[in-house]
């Protein structure tokens, strides 16, 4: 188990590192958004404050493959050991592979069930992100079903994490790193979006 923070806020970030063992950064264009600034700024100063060893991940915004696959490029240009975030839809996926066939690191983001974690898996993901809150809002229990996406990675021997995310509460982030080591799934099991630094 691992904790990281979903923020591009420079302050939060720099108290974060300080005072908790976060060993990575996700962003995604909302939060980029938030922030006022250009891309590029952002991703090298949450580069310099996170040092060299811990990750960092940023999102592409296009609905094209191809494009993804351009942005993908540029990201690594801007930082060669980012790991790109990429929307589990069908254009995402054929992103995917051919972001991976690159040798870019890439996470899956907005899963919704264990077959699209499965897929992105196949596809080259290494990080599997379910929205944990959103899962809860829709089915009612988003803890499950990423608990469902580790066991599917084990029993189909594939090199991905799941990277639980969009965590609104306590119990939600404490439930789902009950299930991840109730299920032998510990290694597999991250978190993401630490609700406790602001």
């Amino acid at each position: 188990m691992i904790y990281m923070l979903d923020t591009a806020n420079l302050d939060a970030i720099k108290k974060a590192v300080d005072l908790y063992p976060i060993v990575g950064v996700t962003t995604n264009p909302t939060i980029i958004a938030k922030e006022n600034r250009p891309l590029r700024d952002i991703i090298l100063d949450i580069r310099e404050i996170i040092g060299p060893d811990r990750m960092l991940h940023a999102q592409v915004v296009s609905d094209n493959a191809d494009v993804m696959l351009e942005e993908a490029k540029a990201l690594r240009k801007l930082d060669s050991e980012i790991i790109v975030k990429v929307p589990v839809t069908p254009q995402g996926i054929k992103a995917m592979k051919l972001i991976s066939a690159e040798g870019i690191r890439i996470t899956a983001t907005a899963i919704l069930t264990p077959q699209q974690a499965l897929m992105a898996a196949m596809a080259g993901a290494e990080f599997l992100a379910p929205y944990v809150n959103r899962l809860d809002n829709i089915c009612g229990d988003g803890t499950q079903v990423a608990a469902e996406m580790a066991h599917l990675i084990d029993v189909y021997q594939l090199d991905a994490k799941v990277l639980a995310a969009s965590f609104k509460n306590v119990q939600q982030v404490h439930e789902v790193a009950k299930a991840g080591y109730s299920r032998s799934q510990s290694h597999r099991m991250y978190l993401t979006n630490c609700w406790f630094i602001r």
